[in-house]
């Protein structure tokens, strides 16, 4: 399977892509979130922390980089590292910690730690359309390959 292309209508429907995507992964694997500011990156990732049973606020780290979450068994790490200056922070602040345990690690503007990132498992590039937004997905790996199949047929 290659990339795969959706479009949401509003905030709403980003939201419950969100938790369609936090049913496919089952607290799981990295995605990388690209797009412009404003574009709804963080807005998915609550759609997506929220799928996973989470009650409380979601907020954006922008000013802690990681914002950690417990949610029974699982564990999520939602990144924002639009205000990173130099990759080699993530080595300082422990970065491959976060991908040892299998947890789902969501990363915004993943650019910016180019060099010490792992291969995301998706992809998922959002670009504003009016009131919505188009979503890219792409897979980079048997994961990724494996829950954009299964939210292609969701979408279908």
């Amino acid at each position: 399977m290659s990339e795969l292309t959706l479009h949401l209508a509003d905030e709403d429907a980003m939201v419950a892509f969100g938790g369609q995507l936090a049913r496919i992964t089952q607290g799981h694997g990295l995605i990388f979130l690209e797009g412009d500011l404003g574009a709804g990156k963080t807005t998915l990732s609550r759609g997506i922390i929220r799928g996973l049973g989470h009650t409380g606020a979601v907020k954006s780290p922008t000013f802690t980089l990681v914002e950690p979450y417990e949610i029974g068994a699982i564990k999520a790490f939602h990144f924002d590292l639009y205000r990173l200056v130099d990759p080699e922070e993530l080595e300082y602040m422990g970065i491959r910690d976060y991908f040892d345990e299998d947890a789902l690690c969501l990363i915004e503007w993943p650019q910016q730690g180019a060099g010490f990132l792992p291969k995301p498992d998706l992809t998922i590039t959002i670009r504003p359309h009016n009131t919505g937004r188009w979503l890219t997905l792409s897979p980079q790996g048997a994961r990724g390959e494996s829950w954009c199949a299964a939210v292609a047929l969701e979408y279908k």
